[in-house]
């Protein structure tokens, strides 16, 4: 027997609860996983409140992440006692997650945890932490370099703003970081952010072509917010777009792509191939601080994810929150 949360459909929507469930009752895969530590990310929140429709499937054990220690395997690649990790692949919205005690993956989807990292360090980065890593992956493919200028993380207290400021920073880069929430300026001046400004400048309708000030821009928020980054960005700049906190429209104008050559890169982590993802999480290992990492993250116990998922939607979570599976 183990703990999970487990999220179930009711008449009036969904019902979300804390369950003794059994190994037998795990779907199939070809690795049993001991799962040590999870997140609360912004789509397990989205799937454990039921604000907007992530779970494919019913019942469902949410979480799109997790690490811990190979039980039993019939895959080629692992065996009992590997420590690996997993990050999307459906898993926590159409395949039982990992906000719990087992979880049940195929190998396909798992990747060795980083001998630098503890299982509790893996997840403070989690799918945050490995997105702002491809979006500072981005960044560079298409040529922002810190001597180009300032790169704009927008969402910037939350964790893919968080982990991406630290990156960027350590990189080189000046990073102006963008919040709703002044008070959490010394913490993102903390993480190596060099400006603070309200994002209020961002979220309202603003002209298709602005004053250019951006090399590159790290957008988790969508909407009014990215079509303003765009319109700002210096002639030959990058926005790596990798979110819709704040809506998934754009609300902009082809000006800066076709006058300033701004490029607009996409950035998915749910399905981006193993190569990408082991490049990612090689690169966080060799480029975030540990200490910057640790001030980011708060720990709580399983239980306590339920309302912590309330708590983030809100705007009331900073940084990483790691799941302890164990207590």
């Amino acid at each position: 027997m183990f703990r999970a949360i487990l999220v179930e459909k009711t008449d009036s929507g969904q019902a979300t609860r804390l369950a003794e469930l059994d190994e037998s009752s795990l779907p199939a895969a070809n690795v049993l996983v001991g799962v040590q530590r999870s997140t609360v990310n912004y789509k397990d929140a989205l799937a454990l409140t039921g604000k907007a429709p992530v779970i494919r499937k019913f019942p469902m054990v949410p979480g799109i992440d997790g690490a811990g220690e190979v039980l039993e395997s019939t895959h080629a690649s692992f065996r009992p006692g590997d420590r690996v990790l997993v990050n999307g692949f459906g898993v926590g919205e159409s395949h039982w997650g990992c906000l719990a005690g087992r979880a049940r993956l195929e190998g396909a989807w798992l990747l060795p945890i980083p001998a630098a990292f503890t299982a509790t360090q893996a997840m403070a980065i989690g799918t945050a932490g490995y997105t702002a890593m491809l979006c500072v992956m981005a960044l560079e493919r298409h040529g922002v370099t810190p001597e180009k200028g300032e790169v704009l993380v927008t969402g910037a207290a939350g964790g893919v703003g968080s982990v991406a400021i630290a990156l960027l920073s350590k990189l080189g880069y000046r990073v102006v970081a963008s919040t709703g929430r002044a008070g959490e300026a010394p913490y993102l001046t903390g993480l190596g952010a060099a400006e603070v400004i309200d994002r209020a400048t961002l979220s309202a309708p603003g002209k298709p072509l602005q004053k250019e000030r951006w090399a590159g821009v790290v957008d988790s928020v969508g909407s009014h917010t990215l079509a303003n980054a765009c319109a700002a960005t210096r002639y030959g700049g990058t926005v790596a777009a990798c979110g819709l906190a704040g809506g998934m429209d754009l609300p902009a104008s082809v000006a800066p792509f076709i006058l300033r050559g701004v490029t607009l890169a996409g950035v998915d982590s749910v399905m981006a191939p193993m190569a990408v993802r082991s490049e990612a999480w090689q690169r966080l290992a060799r480029d975030l601080d540990p200490a910057r990492l640790s001030a980011m993250t708060r720990e709580i116990g399983l239980a306590e994810a339920i309302p912590a998922a309330a708590d983030l939607l809100a705007g009331k979570v900073r940084g990483r929150i790691v799941v302890d599976t164990t207590r």
